[in-house]
């Protein structure tokens, strides 16, 4: 396993820092949170009947083993909105496979609830192993991209830019497993022991969805997912816009 962070822009602190120490120090606080998070997965695709889901909102597009390579989506960071004392989760993602496989790779955002309060991050994962916290420099309202791509000999390579804030974050994992069956672009509610609460997040505009380099809406393949949360909640995609790469997903109470 390999990771590289890179930060684009640096605080102007003369006087404070050194460029290079302050760089040293901003790249030491992103290594420093890449770590487990405890009893939280980002699962496969939970199907409940075509075009339905209990955990994935969004689109998919399937096909045979060694199909998809590549995925990459923007968003801007959803702001959740939490009831008191609530605890409740949401996740945007994008990923290769999940969808008829048994294996995700991937890399997005949260925003959650804990207690009422909410908490925003950014993550990775190679479902089944652990989901890994990269780093919690993440507000509501940053405009990321993500993006998933195959390499040879089972790597991936994971990255996601924040442009509101300069950071960068890339990462190089392994998963002989992997079929590479699907693409997604996806919110989600995460898994421990079964489907999470699915917090309020509003809605998540995703733009520039690509898979192998193509507009996601343009494949044949195509499922359009709405969850149905069973805590009660739902999340529906809206149609694809004229590029065939735009779309949003929309939190509802059922």
């Amino acid at each position: 396993m390999t990771q590289k962070f890179s930060i684009k822009r640096l605080d102007q602190a003369a006087g404070v820092l050194t460029t290079s120490l302050l760089l040293a120090a901003l790249v030491f606080s992103l290594l420093a949170s890449s770590t487990p998070i405890k009893s939280l997965n980002h699962a496969p695709f939970k199907r409940l009947q075509h075009g339905t889901s209990s955990n994935w909102s969004g689109y998919a597009t399937f096909g045979a083993a060694n199909t998809y390579k590549s995925v990459s989506a923007s968003w801007k960071q959803p702001t959740v909105t939490c009831a008191t004392r609530e605890t409740s989760y949401s996740s945007f993602w994008v990923g290769l496979d999940g969808y008829n496989d048994s294996t995700v790779e991937q890399i997005g955002t949260e925003a959650d609830c804990y207690r009422g309060h909410a908490q925003y991050y950014v993550w990775y994962e190679m479902y089944p192993r652990k989901s890994f916290l990269v780093t919690t420099f993440l507000r509501p309202g940053d405009n990321v991209t993500a993006s998933v791509t195959a390499q040879a000999n089972s790597f991936f390579s994971l990255r996601l830019t924040d442009s509101t804030t300069g950071r960068n974050y890339v990462t190089t994992q392994r998963l002989s497993a992997a079929q590479l069956s699907s693409a997604e672009v996806v919110a989600e509610a995460p898994w421990s022991g079964g489907t999470l609460p699915l917090a309020n997040f509003g809605a998540a505009s995703f733009t520039n969805a690509t898979a192998n380099g193509q507009p996601l809406g343009s494949f044949n393949s195509l499922d359009p997912i709405t969850m149905v949360d069973p805590y009660g909640m739902k999340s529906t995609p809206s149609a694809f816009d004229s590029t065939k790469a735009n779309f949003s997903v929309t939190w509802s109470a059922s």
